[in-house]
């Protein structure tokens, strides 16, 4: 019997269909076929109808609302591709929720991000792949390899086009201290000047902009950071930047949560545009916001995982 080659398989959640066949198609595959549905009580039930013996499996699924839902089947599909004698697996996780639960803010807090971390391992996962996660220590939290990829080349790719013109205009914007580091590598890379809005956060979901360090004035302000959730550090940040002299206002993110009535607020704010990936799927969006796909450097990333090459080097 001759032998059996170890195949690439993709599989996909029920979180972000749009994306995963986007993947699929760069990749050059199939996605893999496996039905996640529900039980009449509710509970996730998974059947994979292909083999995958021996195989290496990578599974996409992001941690986007319904969160709790979305990460159970994740599990559920995880536990199933180990049970069926899975050589690897892989998992694809584009929003990686929980992630702001990082650390104890205050006592008796959970570490959520770690509790997410534990679950994945134990349940079978053998490698991890993110894309902008809220604080690089998660990377920490698992025992498994795990590659951060950044969104930035894309951002880039998208601003250059629209804006090549008023390059020079555009001043970075980190929306407060700690996404300086993450809105520094897109200044950078679009070798334009870096300012930073000083926050502070009286409650949860709450910002207020107390301070804009840098010169904004007459200025085409690029807010970057990794989540927009509720918007309201966008909004703040557009109300200040506005009052400072800014002649136009750009909101980009990685993670397009937009959660309550977030997208109503940001369409009635100071923000001019918003760009925001596919990582969680949005559908109905007014023309203010604009999506750019993040497939191209999932598939790129999956392929050199998949080929033992170099991830960090689309990054430089």
């Amino acid at each position: 019997m001759p032998f059996q080659r170890n195949d690439l398989k993709f599989f996909a959640g029920n979180s972000n269909p749009p994306l995963a066949q986007k993947v699929a198609e760069y990749l050059g595959l199939r996605l893999g076929d496996c039905q996640v549905s529900r039980f009449s009580d509710g509970e996730i039930n998974v059947r994979i109808n292909e083999t995958v013996r021996g195989h290496d499996v990578f599974v996409l699924q992001s941690f986007s609302p319904p969160v709790n839902e979305n990460i159970m089947e994740l599990l559920v599909m995880v536990d199933a591709f180990k049970r069926a004698s899975a050589n690897s697996i892989a998992v694809v996780i584009p929003y990686f929720g929980y992630a702001r639960q990082d650390r104890k803010a205050k006592g008796r807090d959970p570490i959520t991000a770690k509790l997410v971390a534990n679950i994945i391992t134990v349940a079978g996962a053998t490698r991890v792949l993110t894309i902008d996660l809220h604080a690089e220590q998660i990377q920490g939290f698992f025992d498994i390899p795990l590659d951060n990829l950044y969104s930035f080349p894309v951002f880039i790719e998208e601003i250059t086009r629209r804006y090549s013109n008023f390059k020079k205009d555009i001043t970075v914007v980190s929306p407060d201290v700690g996404a300086v580091r993450r809105a520094s590598k897109l200044a950078e890379k679009l070798q334009v000047p870096l300012a930073i809005l000083d926050k502070r956060r009286p409650a949860d979901n709450v910002a207020e902009v107390v301070n804009i360090i840098g010169d904004v004035k007459g200025k085409i302000a690029l807010m970057f950071d990794d989540i927009i959730d509720t918007g309201g550090t966008m909004i703040q940040g557009a109300q200040a930047l506005k009052r400072a002299g800014a002649v136009r206002i750009l909101a980009c993110a990685t993670h397009g949560v937009l959660s309550g009535n977030a997208v109503e607020r940001i369409q009635n704010s100071e923000i001019d545009e918003v760009y925001i990936t596919d990582t969680v799927h949005q559908t109905n969006l007014p023309s203010k916001f604009h999506v750019v796909s993040i497939a191209n450097l999932l598939g790129e990333a999956i392929m050199r995982i998949r080929k033992n090459l170099s991830v960090s080097i689309l990054f430089k």
